[in-house]
C-alpha cells in the first residue's frame, strides 16, 4: 500500500497505492471541499497533473446528499475526476464558528451552514458516508480543538479522538469499507499527549496517520517542534499526513521532518485575493506597481498563465473584478506548488534536499517585494 523509495535525512519519496491509482509522495492535495477546487474544473486539474484532492464528507452529506452522489456512481464520476480522492470527516469544522452544537462521548452534533438544521455525526456514520461516496482514503472522525494551552481541553480531545478511531476501525470491517483509513494524531503542543495519541493509534494499525490539530494559530517554531517529535514516533512504513498546511516554506520544513502528504485551501484562497506564489516570494497583484508590469507572474514558471499573460493583465482583471483573474492565479499557484514538490522529490533522490531547501527559503524570503 505504501513504500518508501528514497530518503535524504528525514525527507522521503514514497508511493501510495489506492483503488484509483498510485501517487508519488511528497504530494500536495488541493482542497475540493464541496467536490470542486474553487474557480477550477476537472480539465484544469488534468492540465495541472493533479492526481489527488481532498473533499469534505460531512459537507457533501449535507449538499447535494450522499444519495445523489451514490446514484451518480460515486464522487469520482460525480465531479469528473478519475484520480485519488481523500475525504475528511468533518472534525476540522469543530474550530469553525457556528458549526458545532455539542460534542458528546459518542459523536458530534453539527449545525448545517446551509439551513441551520442539526445533524448527529458518529465515527460509524461518517465512515458509512465515506464508503458511499467512494472515497479512496478516508479520515476518521476526530476532535480538533482550537489552539489552546489548556491541557484539560487538549487531553479530552485526544482521548475522544482515540476512542472514535477505535470505533471507526471496528466498523470498517462491519461495512467492508474498501478504501484506506487514516487515524489522526491529536495532542496540541503537549509532547506527552502526542506520544500517547501516537502509541494508541499505532497499536490499532491504521493504513496511514495524519498529524492533526496544528497550523491553527500556534507559533511556527512550536508547530515544527511537534511535527518533528510526532513524525519520529510514527511507523516508517506508513504514510504521514499533515492536514491543513500549504505555505511553501513550511511545506519544505515538514518534508524535511518526514511528512509525506499535505493539503490546504491556502494557495487557492490566496489566489482569489490576488496573491500569487513566485520563487522570489509572494506578490499581491492588486497593487498598483503591477499596472504596467508586462512580465509573467514568475519568469521561471512554465505554466499556461505565465506563458500567455502578464502581471499587468491579471492586475487589470482584478481591478475590473473579472472572475477569470482568480482562476488564472489559482492555476498558477497550484502549478507552482506541484513544481516545487517535483523539485523536492528530485533533490531527495539525488541526496541534496537540505541544500535545495535552504536555497529555496533564502530566495523566497529575501527577495520578495514589500507589499
Amino acid at each position: 500500500m505504501f513504500k518508501v523509495l528514497h530518503t535524504c535525512g528525514g525527507a522521503r519519496v514514497g508511493k501510495l497505492k489506492t483503488k484509483h491509482g498510485t501517487i508519488e509522495t511528497p504530494v500536495f492535495l488541493p482542497v475540493a471541499t464541496k467536490s470542486s477546487v474553487k474557480t477550477l474544473d476537472s480539465r484544469d486539474l488534468e492540465y495541472l497533473n493533479i492526481r489527488a484532492i481532498i473533499s469534505n464528507a460531512f459537507l457533501l452529506y449535507l449538499k447535494p446528499g450522499v444519495d445523489v452522489i451514490e446514484k451518480a456512481g460515486g464522487i469520482h464520476k460525480f465531479m469528473g475526476f478519475p484520480h485519488v480522492i481523500f475525504t475528511d470527516s468533518g472534525g476540522f469544522q469543530i474550530i469553525r464558528e457556528g458549526f458545532v452544537v455539542k460534542i458528546r462521548r459518542d459523536g458530534i452534533i453539527f449545525r448545517s451552514p446551509f439551513d441551520n438544521s442539526k445533524h448527529f455525526l458518529t465515527p460509524e456514520s461518517i465512515l458509512e458516508i465515506q464508503e458511499k461516496l467512494g472515497s479512496d482514503v478516508a479520515m476518521v472522525l476526530d476532535y480538533c480543538p482550537e489552539y489552546t494551552l489548556d491541557r484539560n481541553i487538549i487531553k479530552k480531545a485526544t482521548e475522544l479522538t482515540t476512542e472514535w478511531a477505535r470505533k471507526s476501525l471496528e466498523h470498517r470491517n462491519e461495512i467492508n469499507f474498501k478504501g484506506l483509513l487514516f487515524g489522526i494524531v491529536q495532542g496540541g503542543v503537549f509532547r506527552d499527549l502526542r506520544e500517547k495519541s501516537v502509541k494508541d493509534l499505532v497499536d490499532l494499525n491504521f493504513d496511514g496517520y495524519a498529524i492533526g490539530g496544528l497550523s491553527i494559530g500556534e507559533p511556527k517554531d512550536e508547530m515544527l517542534d511537534i511535527v518533528s517529535f510526532t513524525s519520529e514516533l510514527l511507523p516508517e512504513d506508513k504514510p504521514r499526513y499533515f492536514m491543513g498546511l500549504g505555505s511553501p516554506v513550511e511545506l519544505l520544513e515538514c518534508i524535511e521532518r518526514g511528512v509525506d502528504i499535505f493539503d490546504s485551501a491556502f494557495p487557492t484562497r490566496n489566489a482569489r485575493h490576488g496573491t500569487a506564489y513566485t520563487y522570489k516570494g509572494k506578490i499581491n497583484l492588486n497593487k498598483g506597481r503591477y499596472k504596467k508590469d508586462f512580465s509573467p507572474i514568475d519568469d521561471s514558471c512554465k505554466c499556461y498563465v505565465c506563458k500567455n499573460h502578464s502581471r499587468a493583465y491579471i492586475h487589470h482583471l482584478l481591478k475590473v473584478k473579472e472572475y477569470s483573474a482568480m482562476r488564472l492565479i489559482t492555476i498558477h499557484n497550484l502549478f507552482f506548488l506541484n513544481d516545487l514538490l517535483e523539485k523536492c522529490k528530485y533533490y531527495i533522490k539525488k541526496g541534496e534536499f537540505e541544500e535545495f531547501k535552504q536555497n529555496f527559503i533564502k530566495n523566497y524570503q529575501s527577495q520578495r517585494p514589500k507589499e
